[in-house]
């Protein structure tokens, strides 16, 4: 039987529209606004009664799973597995869009409108979220609903600015729907904003651990996918026994996916959480970018120093890479193959995943190294290399554990959310690794630059980042 959640996840009730129109004042505005220039709403800005109803507080949960699966930094079209992947050592470019040239040759300018994109985009969706935090304030649910809505808005809120803050560093940290503060809103320091966003998962985990969610395809927000960010925001901030914990929890509830073919379909018992298509059957966006249907004609392809990284009998090299060449066979390339259903239409096979469990082992391995639980990392380490068909991994010491962890890293979660990019800049290898690939790279070149029109707009987000 189909949940209340999962009736409004695939299709808009009329009756639930005419409650939720009383939100657009708020969300519209932002869809076409940069968020410093929202003026004050002409109605109503959120009428209690909307949040009396648990349908319709699913609607505009509903609304935030859509914007965060079509646009901006976590959609597959236009997100960061393709853009930081170009940034970094995984993809080359063969287009000739002039915004992808400035991500593929490393001179992103302030005027790049994919950034001001990302940027407008993500606090679209965070002022959604907060709109919800605030319409829960007094609305009249149950105490379960309740919960539930909180976490599930509070960890939008804390994955939205995790974002923000890893590709832009200091960014502000928005908790308010008052358009006359967010009009004037300044830059924290990412620390504080990485500290922010772990308190918000921190309540969303204790809001909805004890309650039940339906989440069969793990298409919803749950207390695992707060426990996931948050490991990896432990991880981030190097808080190691905090790492490990959350990691381990993931690991007791959670099993890997055997079957290397089956981890990216949307049955995968590995996926943490996933965001789903909207009521159509349709394919991943990862896949329609990513999968190259003719030579020429390449859009993206893999590089030589990702194809190389992987070892002789790595069986994911077989599983998650794919070519093709020209009619003269003589040039091939190699793309992603992880998503698979680039021409099915009429049954969603695969949904877009955002946290599984392959990471979270790699997670917990690098927090034990850490800690000087080396058995610890190399097990964790082993467990997923295993999988891979390969050896036990014969490094012993801190440091050839740390760069096998990260190899181990690079292949297994390869052109997924800008996962290299982000493992080169928290590692401070970025310009070893990335100073003789590209020509125009710089040491500042870890930030990318704030949207200029939105420096433009509100002096407060001055100074611009280093380097721009």
């Amino acid at each position: 039987m189909k949940t209340r959640q999962t009736d409004f996840m695939m299709k808009w009730n009329a009756s639930i529209l005419k409650y939720f129109l009383l939100l657009l004042p708020i969300l519209g505005v932002l869809g076409c606004t940069d968020f410093v220039e929202v003026d004050p709403p002409k109605n109503v800005l959120v009428s209690q009664t909307v949040f009396n109803d648990p349908a319709t507080v699913e609607s505009a949960l509903a609304d935030l799973y859509f914007k965060m699966r079509e646009t901006g930094m976590v959609s597959g079209n236009v997100g960061l597995t393709t853009r930081m992947a170009l940034y970094s050592d995984e993809l080359d470019y063969y287009g000739s869009d002039p915004q992808l040239l400035e991500f593929y040759q490393n001179r992103v300018l302030p005027p790049n409108t994919e950034l001001l994109g990302w940027w407008s985009e993500a606090y679209t969706v965070i002022y959604g979220a907060n709109a919800i935090l605030d319409g829960l304030e007094d609305a009249s649910l149950d105490t379960e609903e309740q919960q539930k809505f909180r976490g599930q808005a509070l960890f939008v809120r804390a994955f939205m600015h995790s974002l923000l803050a890893s590709v832009f560093g200091d960014v502000p940290y928005v908790t308010s729907t008052d358009y006359r503060v967010n009009n004037k809103v300044s830059r924290v320091s990412k620390d504080l904003v990485y500290e922010n966003s772990m308190v918000d998962l921190e309540e969303a985990i204790a809001l909805m651990e004890d309650i039940s969610i339906a989440n069969g395809e793990r298409t919803f927000i749950d207390h695992f996918t707060a426990k996931a960010l948050l490991a990896r925001m432990y991880l981030l901030t190097e808080q190691w026994e905090l790492a490990a914990g959350q990691a381990s929890d993931l690991i007791a509830a959670f099993g890997l996916e055997e079957d290397l073919d089956k981890v990216f379909l949307k049955e995968s018992g590995e996926t943490i959480w996933q965001l789903r298509h909207g009521h159509l059957p349709g394919n991943t966006q990862e896949a329609n970018r990513l999968i190259i249907t003719s030579v020429p004609g390449q859009t993206f392809a893999m590089t030589e120093s990702l194809l190389s990284a992987f070892e002789a009998g790595d069986l994911r090299r077989t599983a998650w890479v794919d070519s093709i060449s020209d009619a003269e066979n003589t040039v091939t390339f190699f793309f992603p193959y992880k998503y698979k259903a680039r021409f099915n239409v009429t049954e969603s096979l695969e949904y877009a995943i955002q946290f599984r469990l392959a990471e979270q082992y790699l997670i917990r391995a690098e927090a034990l190294l850490a800690l000087g639980n080396l058995m610890g990392a190399r097990n964790d380490l082993n467990t997923i290399r295993s999988r891979a068909g390969l050896p036990n991994t014969t490094a012993n010491t801190v440091d050839e554990l740390f760069s096998a962890i990260l190899a181990e890293r690079r292949i297994e979660l390869f052109a997924e959310q800008g996962d290299r990019w982000f493992d080169l800049k928290r590692s401070g290898k970025a310009t070893e690794v990335l100073g003789s690939l590209k020509p125009n790279w710089e040491e500042t070149d870890v930030l990318l630059p704030v949207p200029e029109s939105e420096l433009d707009t509100n002096p407060n987000l001055l100074p611009q980042n280093q380097g721009y």
